[in-house]
């Protein structure tokens, strides 16, 4: 029988449906109750004019109203579907509408539209009474006619559902007729209408049956038993019909709610009357109690208006001799601020990425309270100094979304708490934390450790040889912060090819073989790109110094040396004096510093001890005056060797011819021994260290000179008064061409000798390449062959002053 209600109900259901209407974004749905789970409510996609593949794209669902979710949305079919059982009498009770709200919610944008389902009532429920077995005290003197109410049967029903007729079972002495109550409820009376005799008979039993209107009808039975009893002839009367009263939720238990009274006449036992409730539902079951003999009514459990705000008690008053009387007591409950705003969330995500514009949705929260009036009035906020804060387009709605810029690097999370409070007095209020994780995006550029990097090298290193190592730093995250290095194109390219580099590490190695005496210095630009999308980069530069080695030997360029073995004779007059100047070895190194020093020995000589030569000048000189046994022409091997840590050397030959009849230079005569050597070391190292001690007092004086004058010990005058060295005193135009190699890497000046210069080293300019000094020696050696004896002397001898040597720059 229960399954063929359930398909009537599901047939007309189609009807019902038909009802529903659409109107400012609210549909209403009714429907019955107890419909299977999985029954399709409606087409909530087509009712409120939807496409359906909005409902995935904008992450549609629905969510209840502080009630259970018994419904659930199908995104696929826009079909709104029961999914748990819904038991009407459970969730209204006694209530003639039952109304369940709910939201369909749509994000991306936030949209919200009210599905209302109204729960129609079913057959579902049975009449029962309070008790199967029903006791009722008579005296046998009562007159006929005489009714007597009795507890009527209980349906959670509504409607025709709910009961309609009572029946009795057959009997000569009793009837049943029907009376109403205030409210409106049925309840019935035993009528008598034959008179009782005790004697005859001093119990009667019979059975009362509910039915209820139901299709098809529902009943319920209980058994009567009446006593016959001798003289009880007054009822049990209530000062009032209906009693009202009040009562705050969460009173204490105990709390005094209402004092019933009645009154019978009789005496004695048939005068004790005893109050009790008569049936009462499952929800105001151990609330509410009263007193058997006082009639006072108490609190006897937690009353919570959100549940049941009035409560409607039947109430009897029963005599000792089982006659009794009724009457109603309602009970309205005061709400008092005693819930606490809930908040759930019906969406949330845990990451936010940093480029997020401020209004960006984090989490979509259902806010509300169950109290009534101001104290169901909630307000969300977001507590601290956070980017974030609470919006609401939508009642009981709010959103979590950003309030401003995000910087990952700044801040990679957040602890945000969402706080509701109510406006009650005094206000409740309740938390939720979120954790929200900022994404990183790619937003910052790599950083080098240094704009400029400096490294040195040594020449001639095999390729792949470590040369210094750049790094650089990227505040982003993950693949946005992975970097890569490469030598950038804006290098030249002959320069980037000195170089590799490895493109996680940063290390930059050799790829070729490097040459000082081609470059001594190079640059190149270093690029760092990052893994993000698109490429975010930076550029620095790198400085490498090549460090020289001693790769280069010593190069004579005079006296030339041919190819086919001649050699370019020197004059000297025979008549020469001791330490007369013969000729000067003039080589050159293309390294520089200590590795371009050169020496100067005489390996070889036709005569031992007939010349000498200057340990660093390279001038050869006579040792004593010629005599007649020296040969005319003489030969002397000389080796040149340079300073360096394994020294390279060369050796020249000079050849000497003593000419007779030749004119002796005053110019070329400088008398030099050992014992003047060392007189000359002497006098320069007694000068050194004079002049050390005097720039060592100078300096004392200097210091105690400005500490007295802090303490204004010493006059300072004013500094006009200072000497002033004129500007012609030293020109800025002029500076010194000399430097410590032989060979220097510029080509801008020419070389520049003076008149005299063979009487001590030979200066050359601060820019005198290699390369021109090697073509200006093969020149020189071809000239050279060319000049006859004859030209020697001039060669030797030139007229004119000494002049210091400067070059304008």
């Amino acid at each position: 029988m229960e399954q063929r209600l359930k398909l009537k109900w599901s047939q007309c259901f189609l009807l019902f449906v038909l009802l529903l209407g659409v109107s400012s974004g609210e549909v209403r749905y009714v429907l019955p109750e107890e419909m299977q789970r999985g029954s399709v409510i409606g087409n909530v996609a087509r009712d409120l004019r939807l496409e359906v593949r909005e409902l995935d794209v904008r992450r549609a669902h629905v969510v209840a109203e502080g009630t259970r979710q018994l419904c659930e949305l199908d995104t696929a079919s826009g079909n709104l579907l029961i999914s748990q059982r819904i038991d009407r009498e459970e969730l209204c009770a006694q209530s003639g509408v039952c109304i369940l709200q709910y939201q369909l919610l749509l994000e991306h944008p936030l949209q919200a539209y009210s599905l209302v389902l109204d729960i129609a009532d079913i057959n579902d429920n049975s009449p029962s009474f309070a008790a199967d077995q029903i006791k009722l005290d008579l005296v046998e003197s009562t007159i006929l006619g005489r009714r007597f109410p009795l507890e009527s049967a209980h349906d959670p029903d509504l409607g025709t559902n709910s009961v309609r007729e009572y029946k009795l079972s057959l009997n000569d002495h009793f009837s049943l007729e029907m009376g109403t109550q205030i409210n409106g409820n049925a309840y019935p009376e035993l009528v008598l209408k034959k008179a009782l005799d005790r004697e005859a008979q001093a119990e009667h039993v019979l059975e009362i049956i509910g039915i209820d209107g139901g299709s098809p009808v529902r009943s319920g039975t209980a058994v009567m038993h009446v006593r016959v009893l001798d003289a009880n002839d007054n009822v049990p009367v209530f000062s009032q019909r209906v009693y009202k009263a009040t009562v705050r939720e969460n009173a204490p238990i105990g709390t005094v709610v209402a004092t019933l009274n009645a009154t019978d006449l009789d005496e004695g036992v048939y005068g004790e009357i005893s109050y009790s409730f008569t049936h009462s539902s499952d929800k105001m079951g151990g609330v509410i109690a009263i007193h058997p003999l006082s009639g006072e009514v108490r609190v006897a459990g937690a009353i919570d208006y959100e549940r049941v705000s009035t409560h409607e008690l039947d109430v009897q008053a029963k005599d000792g001799g089982g006659q009794a009387s009724h009457c109603k007591l309602i009970i309205d409950v005061i709400d008092v601020n005693d819930n606490k705003p809930v908040i759930e969330i019906k969406s949330a995500s845990t990451n936010v990425a940093e480029d997020s514009n401020p209004g960006t949705m984090v989490a979509l929260m259902n806010v509300y309270d169950l109290d009534t009036g101001s104290s169901g009035h909630v307000t969300c906020t977001v507590s601290g100094n956070v980017p974030f804060k609470c919006a609401s387009n939508v009642k009981n709605y709010y959103m979590l979304v950003t309030d401003g810029v995000l910087d990952r690097e700044y801040q990679a999370g957040y602890n945000i708490t969402v706080t509701a409070f109510d406006a009650g007095s005094p206000s409740l209020s309740s938390m939720k934390v979120f954790i929200i994780v900022v994404d990183d995006i790619n937003d910052n550029s790599p950083t080098f450790t240094r704009s400029e990097y400096v490294a040195n090298i040594l020449e001639n290193e095999p390729v792949g040889t470590f040369v210094m190592q750049v790094k650089a730093e990227d505040v982003d995250d993950g693949p946005n912060a992975k970097i890569l290095y490469e030598i950038s194109g804006d290098t030249n390219s002959e320069t980037a090819s000195f170089l590799t580099i490895h493109s996680e590490t940063g290390e930059l190695s050799t790829s070729r073989l490097l040459d000082y005496e081609l470059s001594a210095h190079f640059q190149i630009q270093v690029t760092a790109r990052d893994g993000g999308e698109p490429s975010l980069s930076s550029t620095c530069i790198v400085n490498v110094f090549i460090k020289d080695q001693n790769d280069n030997a010593p190069v004579v360029l005079y006296p030339v040396q041919s190819s086919a073995g001649f050699t370019a004779e020197d004059m000297v007059p025979a008549e020469a004096p001791r330490g007369y100047l013969v000729t000067k070895v003039v080589a050159v190194d293309a390294d520089s510093g200590h590795n371009a020093w050169l020496s100067y020995r005489i390996i070889k000589a036709t005569r031992p001890n007939l010349f000498m030569i200057g340990l660093h000048t390279g001038e050869i000189r006579t040792v004593r005056p010629f005599e007649e046994d020296d040969d005319p022409k003489q030969t002397v091997s000389v080796l040149v060797t340079d300073n360096g840590p394994e020294s390279l050397s060369v050796t020249v030959t000079v050849t000497i011819a003593i000419g007779d009849g030749l004119p002796v230079l005053n110019e070329l005569f400088e008398f030099t021994d050992e014992e003047q050597d060392s007189d000359s070391v002497t006098l320069y190292l007694m000068t050194a260290l004079a002049a050390v001690c005097s720039l060592f007092i100078l300096l004392i004086s200097g210091l105690l000179y400005c500490n007295f004058c802090r303490r204004n010990y010493v006059y300072r005058s004013p500094s006009s008064s200072l000497p002033v060295f004129p500007p012609t005193y030293c020109p800025s135009t002029f500076t010194d061409a000399s430097r410590c190699g032989t060979l220097l890497n510029d080509d801008r000046f020419d070389s520049f000798l003076t008149t005299g210069s063979w009487r001590g080293d030979f200066r050359f300019s601060a820019n005198t390449d290699t390369d021109t000094l090697k073509k200006r020696s093969a020149a020189y050696q071809k000239s050279a062959l060319r000049r006859t004896s004859a030209d020697r002397a001039t060669l030797k001898v030139r007229a004119g002053a000494p002049q210091p040597c400067y070059v304008i720059t």
